[in-house]
């Protein structure tokens, strides 16, 4: 009989380990070589992408922002008066006249005030009627009292000056003489008072006109208000153009100050656009703009910039400058495009998608005759609407992708079809 050997055991054993572990070399030295392997350049077909090249020369700076037309005079029509509105004779849309009346209210109170104003002015000016003639028969008489006495003084005067003659010749005694000169000072003090009197009556006449013609002054300014607020019960549109608003209905009661229309010209219209307000920095006054109505283009200049930023914009006021399209109407919406400046003799492209000024961006550069964009990193410039201001990493003439592409962003390299 057969006796196994152990060593041909102990030598396929061996053989199996060594088998095993050159197995688990293999598959290890596999492993690491695959994870080294560098991942396959994605392709990408040349029709979806946005290729452009660099180019070098003048380029015009602007910025862009929407808006609506707006018009430059806009007049809100208030209440004047408390009133309630009994009709209304015009509606919103229509063509209007200073003078055409919007609605007509009504105010019993405010009528009954304007009576009695109208009544109260009347007696004022009856009152100063009579105390004009009686302070000018007052006046009067003193005058008379003044004529006569400066007459006896004028008289007693006259006959000191005759009794000093005839004293000098001897026809009539001292005593005489004395007398008609002591009568001939007293009609003078009296002329002198009598004068001061007459004077102090006719200021006085005219201190008390004054008064009487101030109250009828103010009876007739309180009676020209209160007619003024029963004729405001008429709303007139006080200006030429077109009824955009009426917040009020027939029946409703309003106090003075609620706005009760809004009517604007729409022959004088301005653009409101919306700047970014990173790019509102370089916007200025009287800067050159566009504004397409999507009918027409219209120029215009810059002649208001908002100081107050809303909701990451800022409103820059338009004034028109061309004649308004066709069509063209109060809150249309439009396209603003600003002129900024022009550079000279810079190297630009076009706008990438989420470039912004003086910054960094990674592009894709066409390589290997356009077969082929490697990821490079651009220093950006000055922007505007399209175009941007290449600062450092491309050269004229170079192209380079500018769509979107975030979805490539663990590539370096992409192949193009």
């Amino acid at each position: 009989m057969d006796i196994p050997r152990k060593s041909a055991g102990r030598k396929r054993q061996v053989k199996r380990i060594i088998y095993s572990l050159a197995a688990i070399i293999a598959i290890g030295a596999i492993t690491v070589g695959v994870s080294r392997l560098k991942p396959a350049a994605p392709t990408v077909e040349r029709s979806t992408v946005w290729i452009d090249t660099v180019k070098r020369g003048p380029m015009l700076r602007q910025v862009r922002g929407l808006g609506s037309l707006v018009p430059e005079e806009i007049r809100w029509i208030p209440a004047t008066t408390q009133g309630r509105v009994e009709r209304i004779l015009v509606k919103p849309g229509a063509e209007v006249r200073a003078d055409t009346v919007l609605i007509e209210l009504t105010n019993p109170e405010a009528e009954q005030a304007a009576i009695e104003a109208t009544s109260q002015l009347k007696a004022a000016e009856a009152e100063y009627i009579s105390l004009r003639v009686q302070l000018e028969r007052r006046f009067l008489d003193q005058k008379a009292t003044a004529a006569t006495v400066q007459a006896d003084f004028s008289q007693a005067k006259l006959q000191a000056e005759v009794n000093e003659e005839l004293a000098k010749q001897g026809l009539i005694s001292q005593l005489n003489l004395k007398v008609s000169k002591v009568r001939a000072e007293e009609m003078a003090t009296r002329n002198s008072i009598e004068e001061k009197r007459l004077s102090i009556t006719s200021e006085e006449v005219k201190a008390q006109l004054a008064v009487q013609q101030e109250r009828v002054s103010q009876m007739r300014a309180l009676a020209q208000l209160r007619h003024s607020q029963v004729a405001d019960l008429l709303v007139r549109a006080s200006i030429d153009g077109v009824l955009q608003q009426m917040p009020v209905e027939v029946g409703q009661s309003v106090t003075p100050g609620t706005n009760l229309a809004r009517v604007s010209d729409p022959k004088r219209l301005k653009a409101e656009i919306r700047v970014a307000e990173t790019q509102v920095r370089d916007v200025g006054i009287g800067q050159r703009v566009t504004v397409d109505t999507r009918n027409g283009i219209i120029p215009g200049v810059v002649s208001r910039i908002d100081p107050a930023s809303e909701n990451a914009t800022v409103k820059v006021d338009v004034t028109l400058t061309g004649e308004l399209p066709r069509g063209a109407r109060p809150d249309l919406s439009v396209d603003g495009t600003i002129e900024l400046e022009r550079l000279d003799d810079i190297l630009y492209v076009g706008r990438p998608v989420h470039a912004q000024d003086h910054g960094s961006i990674t592009l894709f550069k066409l390589v290997d005759g356009g077969k082929q964009a490697v990821r490079v990193t651009v220093k950006l410039g000055r922007s505007s609407v399209n175009t941007i201001e290449l600062v450092d990493g491309l050269k004229e003439g170079e192209q380079v992708v500018l769509s979107d592409t975030s979805q490539w962003d663990n590539a370096n390299t992409i192949n193009l079809n």
